[in-house]
């Protein structure tokens, strides 16, 4: 902030230029006085380090203006002369070292404040929206855009961050900078004053040009940046490679990849220049500003009119007034620019849940527990209920309630049973299932276990009684043990190994140079489907739930996995309720009950035999499969 207007540390010059670029964005946006007081609440927890911070930034300011002042008196006594002039300077020239010694101090403890309050929010902020988005339905996540997510956790949430640090310590700093230089220089000379800010225009105006230009390219090279982050994120994830390999050409994708990359290159050079011109006129018209200074001061210090001292005084404190006008000139800018990124951090905090715990929620029974859904109905929630439009990349969400995909479902699983649920593609089988664990809620009608309706029920409760194991058995990028332990922290590793050898894969770990401390690769690539949805079963049996979904766990798999599959869920489902969709309908023979179900109604129930009598709808998939299979 003491640096020469134009210089590369210029505060006014950067925040100027950085100003230009958001300006057009911002253009016809207004501050939003909820916004503001929500951000003064967000930021009480910090009011004494902010308090401590400010002081500290105006006291630097007011040290910035005295030592021009106090070189002024140095040249004014040099004029002077004598012995007294010499040990006068001395202790001027002390306190221009005390001065510059307490502003090294004074900016330390800045940039430490700065630091503690900024780095504290950013703590803050990303917490809560990590830890608020995880709390959203999943309906959220299949229509948001997981990159514009994640941009609000780390632009938005920096952006929000600079509103205390750098703009709200830009914005006192400058303005006290501003009124101490002015007032000093008008009360040492008003004539050279006002003629050393005839030049701001100068600068302003076309700088304002300069700007506009910058800005529209360096939109254009965000774009460009964001769809090569796109491309990358696509084609090195372990699916887009493989699809790469396969289908595409490696050679075409360099291509395409070179001629947004060199685009970029060419925006960058542009940049640059745009960016060279911007400072270098800033440093030419304060330049020309000190000239009239020294101009017009020399005159008037050669006709008596002011003392040389006073003409030194007024160049340096020039030094010091361009910086704080072009920057204040575009505070606006600079301060709705964080609101902004407030507003949009804000707007995803805001965005309810629709899957909450209720006030007075109670635990779910843990034995004997009857499932029971009761007249069941249920459509999708609407865009509009569970997204945000510019989560999604859209100018309004739609807000069209879908027909219902389940009708009238009524059905029990009594304690100890296994219940089936089979039928054509898109029949509900899977969004049956995940009413059960509160991925959704009903629509109309009530799922309860052991009485108690799951909507009243503790949601932690829920999960540690019902246990779910998926057709795509999802694995983190981290090591086994990691992966087997998110069913339960406080697992031992003879835990571990007791339910790996349960689900029929810890022969496999063993063979692993790392054992249970081999990372699984993204997603679980390492290992084959089978080994996958052992290890999931695995994690299930950690977890040791009263309740087990299988939502088409053996689908996809060969005959040999399949059958290393079956033998781990023998010893999942052994001695616990079930709730179990297949696509294979030899794998759920002996099931205590079949529901067959066909465009979102329980059409069929029954036993396998008694539904092959039947001859009814799944008589004909079984004989559909049957006559597959031969």
């Amino acid at each position: 902030m003491r640096g020469m207007p134009g210089g590369p540390g210029s505060m006014g010059g950067w925040s100027t230029l950085r100003a230009l670029n958001n300006e057009k964005k911002l253009e016809g946006r207004k501050v939003d006085w909820r916004v503001t007081r929500r951000v003064v609440r967000f930021a009480y927890p910090y009011r004494r380090d902010i308090g401590i911070f400010l002081v500290a930034v105006v006291i630097s300011a007011v040290l910035g203006v005295a030592t021009p002042v106090l070189a002024g008196d140095v040249v004014n006594e040099i004029t002077r002369g004598g012995p007294e002039a010499a040990r006068t300077i001395v202790w001027i020239a002390l306190a221009i070292a005390g001065i510059a010694l307490a502003d090294s101090l004074l900016s330390l403890g800045q940039r430490w404040y700065s630091a503690r309050v900024g780095e504290s929010i950013i703590l803050d902020l990303r917490t809560r929206v990590f830890d608020h988005v995880q709390r959203q339905p999943l309906a959220f996540f299949t229509r948001t855009q997981t990159g514009a997510l994640v941009s609000r956790l780390n632009n938005d949430v920096i952006g929000a961050q600079q509103a205390f640090t750098s703009t709200l310590s830009g914005v006192v700093s400058n303005a006290i900078q501003l009124a101490l230089t002015a007032g000093v220089m008008f009360t040492l000379s008003w004539q050279i004053t006002l003629l050393s800010l005839v030049m701001l225009p100068l600068f302003i105006l076309p700088a304002r040009r300069v700007g506009r230009r910058l800005a529209e390219i360096t939109r254009e090279s965000y774009e460009l940046s964001a769809s090569m982050q796109a491309t990358m994120v696509e084609r090195f994830g372990v699916a887009g490679a493989l699809l790469v390999k396969l289908f595409g050409s490696p050679a075409d994708e360099a291509a395409k990849f070179e001629v947004k990359a060199r685009r970029v290159r060419d925006i960058g050079v542009r940049q640059a220049i745009y960016s060279r011109t911007f400072f270098v006129a800033m440093l030419l018209v304060a330049s020309l500003a000190q000239a009239l200074t020294y101009g017009l001061g020399g005159w008037l210090a050669v006709r008596g009119a002011v003392s040389a001292g006073t003409v030194v005084t007024l160049a340096l404190l020039l030094t010091r007034l361009y910086g704080p006008l072009t920057a204040l000139s575009n505070v606006r800018v600079d301060v709705m620019s964080a609101l902004v990124s407030f507003e949009r951090v804000f707007e995803v905090l805001d965005l309810t849940p629709a899957i909450a715990e209720r006030p007075g929620a109670v635990g779910l029974p843990r034995e004997h527990a009857r499932i029971v859904f009761d007249d069941v109905t249920f459509r999708y929630p609407t865009a509009a209920e569970t997204s945000l439009a510019s989560l999604e990349d859209v100018a309004a969400l739609d807000r069209t309630a879908g027909e219902p995909v389940l009708r009238d479902v009524s059905f029990t699983v009594e304690p100890g049973t296994m219940v089936a649920l089979v039928g054509p593609s898109g029949a509900g089988k899977s969004t049956t299932a995940m009413l059960l664990s509160r991925v959704y809620d009903v629509t109309s009608g009530a799922v309860t276990v052991g009485g108690v309706d799951v909507r009243d029920a503790r949601l932690a409760s829920l999960r540690d009684t019902v246990g779910v194991v998926t057709q795509d058995a999802h694995l983190f990028h981290e090591t086994i043990a990691e992966n087997l332990r998110y069913a339960r922290r406080t697992a031992t590793d003879d835990e571990l190994w007791a339910a790996l050898d349960a689900a029929q894969v810890g022969d496999v770990v063993r063979e692993l140079p790392d054992g249970l401390d081999t990372v699984v690769g993204e997603r679980g690539y390492r290992f084959s489907g089978g080994e996958k949805q052992r290890i999931a079963i695995a994690r299930l049996l950690l977890k040791a739930p009263a309740i087990v979904v299988l939502d088409e766990a053996t689908a996809h798999l060969d005959s040999e996995s399949e059958a290393a599959v079956q033998s781990a869920l023998t010893a999942a489902l052994s001695g616990r309720t079930a709730l179990v969709i297949a696509h294979r309908l030899s794998t759920i023979r002996a099931a205590d009950q079949i529901l067959v179900m066909d465009h979102g109604r329980i059409v069929e129930r029954g036993t396998h035999d008694s539904l092959l009598a039947a001859d009814g709808l799944y008589a004909d998939l079984y004989r559909t499969q049957f006559a597959t299979a031969r």
